[in-house]
């Protein structure tokens, strides 16, 4: 971490209360638990199409969901599992929709890569590297010139840094002091390329910050209170009219860019150091040195497995959609009869 930057790390000073942060145990476990599941369920053939998990990554999508406002906007990648449970979208149309069946989020025509809720602040997961960072600046104007006070929040991994979009969205964001805050999500890797390899600086996002008048920020992406912290400062300067904000997120996946990648390419010790920084089992034993029972943690461990359960066998009973939906939502009558 270069040292220009601002550090987020472990939160020292005990601010944050203990509801707070059992909300974030609870959702970064059922996060994990449902992840898991998803891979299972692929093993097994029946998520359709592939699908990116967020195993070992699943404290940023906690601490910035506990964080924002119901109306707020999240813009995410393909691998957005994580951020669509954390926004508080029930876990049976999420699980339906990676499986292809009617009863998912959108009836089983998305998948794993488009998971969208608009219900919940949930505005899309998008498969194009880069594309949605302009749409969340997009969001984040209209917010400004509606005065909602609402603020956009956009996730992105790190190799959409080399893109052309995250530098035009990071510029218009800025010179129109628009209330988004951009997240990289930096788990080394841009699919099978370190990203050190291909990026000049040793931040990709960070150390880049400053070419648009931006503090540098640099997070531990595995630690929920200090991702809960970032947020909520960066949030509030967003939403108080002081424009948009710039946070890396360092973290790492557990397994490959995607369920069809083994991830060899990664060595061994590097995954040996990070499996020991887990987030799960860390943030729990935080919790269990601040007081909180034991029985407390089981208890949201138990609760969360008996939710994916019941989301599991909830979207296998669910039927596969039927033909006459491919021909809805493409066009603004919901049909293809608009070219008649």
């Amino acid at each position: 971490m270069g040292d220009t930057s601002t550090r987020e790390r472990r939160s020292e000073a005990g601010d944050i209360d203990m509801e707070t942060r059992l909300a974030m145990y609870r959702s970064i476990v059922e996060i994990r638990t449902f992840e898991k599941r998803a891979y299972d369920l692929f093993l097994q053939n029946l998520v359709k199409g592939t699908s990116h998990l967020s195993l070992g990554m699943e404290a940023i999508a906690a601490g910035f969901g506990t964080a924002m406002r119901a109306d707020d906007y999240t813009f995410c990648t393909y691998r957005g599992h994580a951020h669509t449970l954390a926004r508080g979208v029930p876990m049976t149309p999420v699980m339906a929709e990676l499986l292809g069946r009617e009863g998912g989020l959108m009836a089983g025509k998305g998948g794993s890569m488009h998971l969208t809720s608009v219900e919940h602040g949930v505005m899309g997961s998008y498969a194009i590297v880069g594309a949605h960072l302009p749409i969340a600046v997009g969001a984040a104007w209209s917010a400004q010139a509606r005065g909602s006070g609402q603020v956009a929040v956009c996730f992105f991994g790190d190799g959409a840094t080399n893109i052309g979009a995250f530098h035009e969205a990071l510029n218009l964001g800025a010179v129109w002091r628009l209330p988004v805050v951009f997240v990289c999500e930096n788990n080394l890797y841009m699919e099978y390329t370190p990203i050190r390899s291909v990026t000049a600086v040793p931040n990709p996002a960070a150390d880049r910050a400053s070419a648009y008048g931006l503090e540098p920020i640099i997070v531990d992406g595995n630690d929920p209170d200090a991702v809960y912290e970032v947020a909520v400062r960066t949030i509030d300067r967003a939403r108080s009219g002081q424009g948009p904000s710039l946070i890396e997120a360092v973290t790492y996946r557990h397994g490959g860019h995607s369920r069809a990648d083994p991830g060899k390419y990664r060595p061994a010790e590097e995954i040996q150091s990070w499996m020991g920084r887990d987030p799960v089992p860390l943030y729990r034993a935080r919790l269990s040195e601040l007081g909180v029972a034991d029985a407390t943690l089981q208890d949201i461990d138990v609760e969360a497995l008996r939710k994916v359960d019941e989301a599991t066998e909830a979207a296998k009973a669910s039927p596969p959609p039927p033909v006459d939906l491919v021909e809805t939502d493409v066009w603004s009558d919901g049909s293809s009869t608009w070219r008649n």
